[in-house]
């Protein structure tokens, strides 16, 4: 089958365009396509009650718009076709399919469109597709963990130095909305995740970081090699600066392979001394020896280390890329300083919740795999560590032998607590365990006050579970509010 593939927004007038799931992606990209006269048909796995609510509200929409065409003369405009219940086959006549970023590529959809010779794009692609030419430029964040944080940083700091931007993508800002909105931008924070950049061949950034890479949706990908090479794409056709993490060297590799523009730069960021072409930290000081004048011999000052918040070793990693992206953009010292000092770290990212009789509680629910937990766990001495959870086939035994020395204590909970529990077992023999084996929700609560049971003067309680929440609570912000509930009720 000869795919005739839109080139220009335009080009989608006729075109039969597939999109695959409902949801948070996929009902924006329809509504996109359709008005640009694309003839769309939505196909969902699921036929639930939640799916049919959403298909009758995109055909009420779609029957609304064509109304509404008629009226204004402006033609007969198809209405959308939703095919609930049936995500596998590919609809007759397909000459694209865009779909939500979770769908994973050996879907039998995707099978099909590869040997009729259909192409797929993710909602980042068409977003990326659809910018007008005075677009906004892109500064663009992956890797395992900190997304979120560093491209909130990022939008902080532009902010702080004057300009239009927002915190996009990944982060729960649809980048459709962000690109065919009523409002401009300057440039653009972007979050995006392994999945959002495998479906998104042609992005093409001003400046890019992966800040680190661990094995995560490894399930997805199908192993690491893959994982790690959709985050790389993240730094094709980099114009100015592909900014990667000197401690992670996969992250270098990365940076190695891709094909970038003319001039594009290679810049590291270290929590020790920074050398030529990087950023780091000395004697208490976030410095930049990348984008100063003579780099070889001079360095710029751009912040405190007591301007991150919180000034934890992973937490300083991560201003430090959000440094680097916003001065490859031009962004001043100045405004790096008072965007890393109005920062406010979302809910469940090593939050201080509160002290009780000299012991601080600290919740990172959000910690939800082994790397996240493993930097959490750095960033305190000594801890009663409260884990568990659903682990997605990772295993503890680095993680634990890495932080054993720094535990005082652990209260396991959740379904695969016993992978934690004999992995202390084998590295930690020392430290007392409890293992919790009820589910309910009082389940926090006394996995809280068993940890204040084990705890010292001066310890830190700390919720990194390194897993999942989802047997026990809806997701990590459930998770989280239980801890901080349970702390609250321990102080009261």
């Amino acid at each position: 089958m000869t795919s005739s593939v839109p080139s220009e927004p335009s080009d989608f007038q006729g075109k039969h365009v597939t999109v695959a799931g409902l949801g948070v992606s996929g009902v924006p990209a329809a509504k996109v396509l359709h008005a640009r006269g694309a003839i769309v048909t939505v196909v969902n796995d699921g036929d639930d009650a939640r799916a049919r609510e959403q298909a009758a509200e995109l055909e009420a929409w779609a029957g609304a718009a064509r109304s509404a065409s008629d009226r204004a003369g402006g033609g007969r405009r198809a209405g959308i076709t939703v095919r609930l219940g049936d995500g596998a086959t590919l609809p007759e006549g397909t000459e694209l399919i865009v779909t939500a970023p979770g769908w994973k590529p050996d879907k039998p959809l995707f099978l099909a469109a590869a040997e009729a010779g259909v192409p797929v794009w993710g909602d980042v692609e068409l977003a990326w597709r659809l910018r007008g030419p005075d677009a906004a430029p892109w500064l663009a964040v992956t890797g395992t963990n900190g997304k979120t944080t560093t491209v909130q940083m990022l939008a902080s700091i532009l902010k702080a130095a004057g300009l239009r931007t927002a915190a996009v993508g990944n982060i729960g800002v649809s980048l459709l909305d962000a690109v065919l909105g009523e409002k401009t931008y300057d440039v653009l924070a972007v979050e995006l995740s392994s999945y959002q950049l495998h479906w998104a061949p042609s992005l093409r950034a001003h400046s890019a970081t992966v800040l680190n890479l661990a094995p995560d949706h490894l399930d997805w990908h199908g192993s690491m090699e893959a994982y790690a090479a959709d985050k790389g794409r993240i730094y094709e056709g980099n114009q100015v600066a592909c900014v990667y993490n000197m401690a992670d060297k996969l992250t270098e590799d990365l940076v190695r392979e891709a094909d970038v523009e003319e001039g594009c730069r290679a810049v590291g960021f270290t929590l020790g001394t920074p050398g030529p072409s990087q950023l780091g930290v000395v004697d208490g000081i976030l410095v930049d020896r990348a984008f100063v004048e003579n780099r070889h011999k001079s360095a710029q000052e751009l912040a405190e280390v007591s301007d991150v918040n919180p000034p934890a070793p992973h937490n300083i990693a991560n201003a430090l890329a959000a440094a680097a992206l916003a001065r490859a953009f031009g962004v001043p010292a100045t405004a790096v300083r008072d965007g890393l000092r109005d920062f406010r770290p979302d809910a469940h990212r090593i939050a201080h919740v509160a002290d009780v009789d000299g012991v601080a509680y600290v919740d990172d629910s959000k910690a939800t795999n082994t790397h996240a937990a493993e930097a959490s766990l750095a960033a305190y001495e000594p801890i009663v560590w409260i884990a568990g959870g659903l682990a997605k086939g990772a295993s503890f035994d680095e993680l634990v032998a890495k932080s054993a020395k720094r535990l005082r204590g652990a209260v396991l909970i959740g379904a695969d607590r016993a992978l934690i529990r004999d992995a202390l077992a084998r590295h930690a023999p020392e430290v007392p365990v409890v293992d919790l084996e009820r589910t309910d929700t009082g389940a926090m609560l006394q996995a809280v006050t068993e940890a204040k049971r084990l705890a010292q003067r001066g310890d830190t309680v700390l919720l990194a579970p390194a897993c999942a929440s989802m047997d026990m609570f809806t997701n990590y912000n459930q998770r989280g509010d239980a801890f901080a509930e349970a702390v609250r009720e321990l102080g009261a």
